[in-house]
């Protein structure tokens, strides 16, 4: 795409570019260089023109387009393919739809805006536009259908990381597909997969986090990285990093098996050691949270002190 190589060329030179040397290197005209811009601009691209001088690019704007987000992005696969939208009713829905077709593993899909996302359970996700990272993610891993609930923890972990990495912040992990900062929910994860008796077609992951939204555009209990930080956060660099810690993790889940993962996991989480009532399929457990297994089960031991194996449910922490 013209436009995208003109952001590149305009990024390399930290000076004017001449239109001609422009227009010569990419081959058009004058005039097609000028409506380019005039594009480029209209997306939010900061770009001086001077008179005999050329063009400068000033700055550029917080928008997730797939040339800035794969830019110096060093995955293997991860990201190598993005479907962009400015808005999409859901990414999960896309993804299904793509990963179905075929997509490629590390396929992703991006958008500034959901107009249905939706969360767990059928719940609805608040998706302000330009404020969050709204995501889904196809990956096709070489493992067992009752593993696949992993990749839930996995992508918990990742986050974690790639938030403390680019923003020096630790959040924590409620089981199991909660993010929070101080009791303030700052993402959530939800995965749905396609598979057979013995094998996975495909898993797609969904994330959405709070980045930059500010007061007005939180619903109650929850926070954003800007409202932590207060001050902006550039959401490229962090969702650069958040594919960079859910590939390197994904690849140590593939070769290495689940333990480095649950590790991880469990220095992360903030369910282990409280009491808690967990709400699965009409059924009321209450008890400690005592550990996860292997496969990423809850492991909540009674007042009886039968111990009960949760693989999906709502956890309320009770204290």
């Amino acid at each position: 795409m013209i436009e995208e190589k003109i952001i590149d060329f305009l990024k390399k030179k930290d000076d004017y570019l001449s239109g001609d040397q422009l227009s010569h290197t990419l081959g058009i005209s004058r005039q097609a260089l000028w409506k380019h811009i005039q594009e480029l601009k209209n997306s939010g691209y900061d770009i001086v023109a001077v008179p005999h001088l050329g063009y400068k690019l000033v700055s550029s704007p917080d928008r997730l387009f797939p040339f800035e987000v794969t830019d110096h992005l060093n995955t293997k696969f991860t990201g190598k393919k993005i479907f962009y939208f400015d808005a999409v009713s859901s990414t999960m829905n896309e993804a299904l739809s793509l990963a179905i077709e075929g997509a490629p593993e590390g396929a992703l899909v991006l958008t500034e805006t959901q107009l249905k996302g939706r969360g767990r359970l059928g719940r609805i996700w608040f998706s302000p536009k330009h404020k969050g990272i709204y995501l889904s993610l196809i990956l096709r891993p070489k493992v067992l259908p009752n593993q696949a609930s992993l990749l839930t923890l996995l992508t918990a972990v990742s986050i974690c990381e790639a938030v403390k990495v680019s923003q020096g912040i630790d959040i924590q992990i409620k089981w199991p597909n909660d993010l929070f900062y101080h009791n303030k929910k700052l993402g959530g994860i939800l995965t749905e997969l396609s598979a057979e008796v013995d094998k996975i077609k495909f898993v797609v992951i969904g994330l959405g986090l709070n980045v930059n939204n500010d007061k007005k555009s939180l619903i109650s209990g929850a926070t954003s990285l800007r409202e932590i930080k207060k001050e902006q956060v550039s959401r490229i660099e962090l969702l650069q990093e958040v594919l960079r810690k859910i590939e390197s993790n994904y690849i140590i889940f593939q070769e290495k098996g689940p333990k480095q993962i649950v590790e991880k996991w469990r220095e992360l989480n903030l369910t282990l050691g409280r009491r808690v009532k967990v709400y699965a399929q009409q059924e009321h457990i209450e008890g400690e949270a005592v550990n996860i297994d292997i496969d990423g089960g809850l492991l909540v031991r009674r007042d009886s002190g039968v111990i009960e194996k949760i693989m999906a449910g709502d956890v309320v922490h009770c204290r």
